[in-house]
């Protein structure tokens, strides 16, 4: 008894475009663009998170909240590499 499997088959199913995820600053009903370490958003800014991932979905405007206020700690890190 053999098994037949056409080449449709075994082909790799594309993957769909992932649902958008809302920003996990509380408060806030964005898309979110970017993902970052839980950790390292709590340490910079003092807002509230939703869920408890190690990540945490950040919209744009978040994003750029974050990225202007870690802007001195990103420079003296990449200095000492």
């Amino acid at each position: 008894m053999t098994i037949q499997i056409s080449y449709c088959d075994t082909m790799r199913k594309t993957r769909g475009e992932k649902p958008k995820e809302k920003c996990q600053v509380a408060g806030c009903g964005n898309e979110s663009e970017r993902s970052m370490a839980r950790k390292n958003v709590k340490e910079a800014m003092k807002w509230d998170l939703t869920g408890e991932d190690r990540g945490v979905q950040l919209c744009r405007e978040h994003y750029r909240q974050f990225k202007k206020a870690t802007k001195e700690d990103r420079k003296l890190e990449m200095l000492r590499r």
